[in-house]
C-alpha cells in the first residue's frame, strides 16, 4: 500500500494543524499507520503511530499532550492533529503503513512512503 501525506503549511508558534494520511489504490485493510518527520540536517524520526482498530496508540516523548493520532477506516484516512506548534515541530512529515499489531516506533517496521508534506512553524 502506498501512503501520501498532505495537509502541512506555514503557521505561527502556537497554531495548530491536522495533517491527512491516505493511501492511493486499496485501503489500510489492517495495517498499523505511523507518522515520521524529517527535519533538514537531520535523520528522520518517529512522531506517533496508531494501530488499525484506532485502540493503541503511541507517541513521541516530544509531541506527547500536543499531537493527537486517530483514523477512520471508513473513509481510509489517518490523521494527525498538531496544536500548540512550536518552531521545533518544523520538519517534513511522512505517514507509512506497518503489518505489525502493535503500532512500532522504528521506520524499518513501516513500508509505503509517499513524499511528504512540508509543516514551516515560524516563532
Amino acid at each position: 500500500v502506498q501512503l501520501q501525506a498532505s495537509g502541512g503549511g506555514l503557521v505561527q508558534g502556537g497554531d495548530f494543524l491536522r495533517l491527512s494520511c491516505t493511501a492511493s489504490g486499496r485501503s489500510f485493510g489492517t495495517y498499523a499507520v505511523g507518522w515520521f518527520r524529517q527535519a533538514p540536517g537531520k535523520e528522520r524520526e518517529f512522531v506517533a503511530a496508531i494501530s488499525w482498530t484506532g485502540r493503541t496508540t503511541t507517541y513521541a516523548n516530544s509531541v506527547k499532550g500536543r499531537f493527537t493520532i486517530s483514523r477512520d477506516n471508513a473513509k481510509n484516512t489517518v490523521y494527525l492533529q498538531m496544536n500548540s506548534l512550536k518552531p521545533e515541530d518544523t520538519a517534513v512529515y511522512y505517514c507509512a503503513a506497518s503489518a505489525i499489531l502493535t503500532p512500532p516506533r522504528t521506520e524499518n517496521a513501516y513500508g509505503g512512503w509517499g513524499q511528504g508534506t512540508q509543516v514551516t512553524v515560524s516563532s
